[in-house]
């Protein structure tokens, strides 16, 4: 998570040159961002590009989470899929992002409620907690090693963000969802090294994970059940209609049915979606291993995020680093310095750590709706898509892409409502959006700043 909807340099040793994405879709820059899990990412076999012309049941574009979890669970359905990626399984945000497993959506209940009203606020209090099963399944299903860990926490700053939460909590236990546990100011000390926290609420049901082993684990599953993945395979043109074609600088690949999961890093590959969303860039950085030090700041290794606009979201890696994130910046722009960016934020939380070198600092995009709803729907007949997790991918992305294989498979039922939801593009287009979001960003962050 990045950014939180309305309702987480060293002086003694230069930190690293901030590494910069690639921007391209050919094998020479498919390369992962240097990254700190990148740096520690399980071996994986060589995925040679599309090569001439092929033909498959279900065409998937993009092997970030929303692809790999769609074209996996159609898999299990007995469907033949073949994935397109432009870089490498997970090369997006799914390989990059913080690694926390969120229940919910980024969208409180109480604003789908007030957008959408109680029947759609009920459907979605049902499936609160079901991208964090999904994950959990496949892990235990496929034995992927992702670090996988239990226990999230939101932390409050201020009281009125307590209020919040405590509205939320009820909201949740309508449902009966989550695992919570409710800690007052004295209580989180037992699990945040910290006393920059008014208090908070823990989601045992919650957890984190290493992203980039998750997504790699999930496409050696797909493989294993006759399932393709091609790398390094950007799709320059997609010709619609009855078999839709995707055509790369290879290949060519015809489908009865075409999945677009590209996400923030579709582009214009689909110019009818790219008004829908926002890319936005948050960043992240490793320490070097802290030793004694990291059960110092994070007891019970939990994952935990802030409940600001702009949050601090951090936890521990498995070899005891601390992976600290945060920072929001709109149209999807990497900084120029990110370690510079986030030491002021992790001094402020840790200060002991205030002085702690970095050994890896990167970037990555999220995508935005207006309403920090995901999106989900047809282009045509044959053309579906998933979108705008605004945060809340890791959960948001596996619910999706099973959503997406159902209406694949037959069943159209969750598909269609949300399908049928009422959403809005960017007034103006991208180019708008960037003006709009930063001046909502401003107001959100000066009540951030006056704890209102």
């Amino acid at each position: 998570m990045t950014e939180r909807s309305t309702q987480l340099s060293a002086r003694g040793r230069e930190d690293p040159p901030t590494p910069r994405p690639p921007a391209g879709g050919d094998a020479k820059t498919a390369a992962y961002p240097a990254s700190y899990y990148a740096a520690t990412a399980n071996p994986a076999p060589e995925r040679p590009p599309l090569q001439g012309g092929h033909d498959t049941e279900i065409a998937v574009l993009g092997a970030g989470y929303t692809g790999l979890s769609c074209a996996l669970a159609l898999a299990e359905r007995g469907h033949k899929v073949t994935v397109l990626e432009a870089h490498k399984v997970g090369w997006g945000a799914s390989g990059r992002n913080g690694g926390q497993i969120v229940n919910g959506l980024n969208a409180g209940l109480a604003k789908i409620g007030d957008l959408h009203g109680r029947d759609i606020q009920d459907f979605v209090g049902r499936l609160l907690t079901e991208g964090a099963g999904i994950i959990r399944d496949r892990v235990a299903r496929y034995a992927i090693d992702c670090d996988l860990k239990p226990g999230n926490l939101f932390a409050a700053t201020n009281p009125a963000q307590l209020k919040d939460l405590e509205a939320e909590k009820k909201l949740w236990a309508r449902y009966d969802a989550g695992e919570f546990e409710w800690v007052d100011r004295a209580g989180i000390r037992a699990h945040v090294g910290t006393d920059v926290y008014a208090g908070g609420l823990i989601d045992w049901s919650g957890g984190h994970l290493h992203p980039l082993n998750l997504a790699l684990g999930e496409a050696a599953a797909l493989e294993s059940l006759g399932g393709t993945v091609h790398e390094t395979s950007r799709v320059t043109e997609i010709h619609p209609g009855p078999r839709p074609a995707l055509i790369t600088e290879t290949g060519r690949l015809t489908c009865r049915t075409l999945v677009l999961a590209g996400n923030a890093y579709l582009g214009k590959t689909a110019p009818r979606l790219a008004p829908r969303i926002l890319p936005a860039a948050t960043q992240i950085v490793a320490t070097e291993p802290l030793g004694a030090k990291a059960r110092e700041i994070l007891p019970t290794d939990l994952c935990v995020e802030d409940l600001r606009y702009i949050l601090d979201y951090f936890r521990l890696s498995a070899d005891g680093r601390l992976l600290f994130g945060g920072g929001t910046i709109y149209g999807g722009r990497s900084p120029r310095d990110i370690a510079a960016k986030l030491r002021p934020n992790l001094a402020r939380v840790f200060p002991a750590l205030a002085d702690t070198p970095f050994t890896h600092a990167w970037s990555g995009n999220i995508a935005l709706t207006l309403n920090r709803i995901p999106q989900l729907g047809r282009l045509d007949d044959d053309t579906y898509f998933a979108h705008g997790y605004s945060g809340h991918g890791v959960t948001g992305s596996h619910l999706f892409g099973r959503i997406l294989a159902e209406a694949i498979d037959g069943d159209l039922t969750r598909f269609d409502t949300f399908a049928d939801l009422p959403s809005r593009s960017f007034p103006g287009g991208q180019s708008w959006a960037v003006p709009y979001s930063v001046l909502g960003s401003w107001w959100y962050g000066l009540r951030d700043r006056l704890g209102i």
